[in-house]
């Protein structure tokens, strides 16, 4: 059997998702605000007139970034959930987090720092989007927690994510990688003391 994409349709291709890749990249590191498309197209190597035919406004190239943010989310979870239990599940997301502490106390969380930006602007429902990916991580860890038999899966996600977003939050306002690995291992802690009797944080 052939290949029946054409090498233009294969650099197309290309040339989208190294568009998508960079804005990912660059609006963590810049935000909504202070990144134009031609900041987008100069980082992926695309001449700035060509990123209209792939995206018609800025905010386009928003949604593709948080559409990968939440394609990483599934990569992500779709590795833990190889891993049996669901308790070392959840021990392996804390670990992945701080993993990224140099880049969490440069930048803050990618889809987190997108969400509150995001959030201030009067036109446009880009905030949702952002909402969207962080309510896909709540609902897998809760389903962690549900698995685990633990009562309030629900609630006992909220209060991880929490953390995450707050040791994010904090070492990069602080600009200290190490609150993440400090905080981190409070986490794990925690999740290594929740059973069916006791699960306060």
């Amino acid at each position: 059997m052939t290949d029946s994409v054409t090498p233009r349709a294969r650099a197309a291709a290309d040339k989208r998702r190294r568009l998508v890749t960079e804005a990912a990249r660059v609006l963590h590191e810049q935000g909504v605000e202070r990144t134009t498309l031609a900041d987008i197209a100069r980082a992926a190597d695309v001449p700035v007139g060509n990123v209209y035919y792939y995206f018609k406004t800025k905010d386009d190239l928003v949604r593709a970034a948080l559409s990968q943010h939440s394609a990483h989310l599934d990569e992500l979870t779709g590795r833990l959930d190889r891993l049996p239990d669901p308790r070392d599940r959840l021990k392996a997301l804390v670990e992945a987090w701080v993993g990224q502490r140099d880049l969490a106390a440069q930048h803050g969380c990618p889809t987190g720092t997108l969400a509150v930006e995001l959030d201030k602007r009067a036109d446009g429902d880009l905030d949702m989007a952002a909402g969207a990916v962080i309510r896909r991580l709540l609902d897998w860890v809760a389903d962690q927690f549900r698995a685990l038999g633990l009562t309030d899966p629900d609630g006992l996600a909220l209060t991880l994510v929490s953390g995450y977003q707050g040791m994010s939050l904090l070492a990069n306002a602080l600009r200290d990688p190490e609150v993440m690995s400090r905080e981190g291992a409070r986490l794990l802690g925690w999740l290594d003391s929740l059973d069916s009797t006791r699960q306060g944080p």
